[in-house]
């Protein structure tokens, strides 16, 4: 679990916050979606099938890792 801006967010790999988290630091565009279980391995779900918990844990990852300005340096 991780906390961000009094909430308190599932960082399971794969789950909407961990995805958020990802895109913002791969510098791909927000794309707001989740794996049910492990990343790439399982389906993913999409941002049509998300619930506004989902989205917001995904939208919340995605600020959480641009706020820390951790970035996957490409040199």
């Amino acid at each position: 679990m991780i906390t961000f801006e009094g909430k308190q967010y599932d960082d399971r790999h794969g789950g909407p916050f961990d995805r958020g988290m990802a895109d913002s630091y791969y510098r791909r565009r927000f794309d707001p979606h989740y794996f049910v279980g492990g990343t790439y391995n399982t389906p993913r779900v999409d941002r049509e099938s998300m619930t506004t918990e989902e989205l917001e844990a995904y939208g919340a990852g995605f600020e959480y890792n641009e706020d820390m300005g951790d970035h996957k340096d490409w040199r």
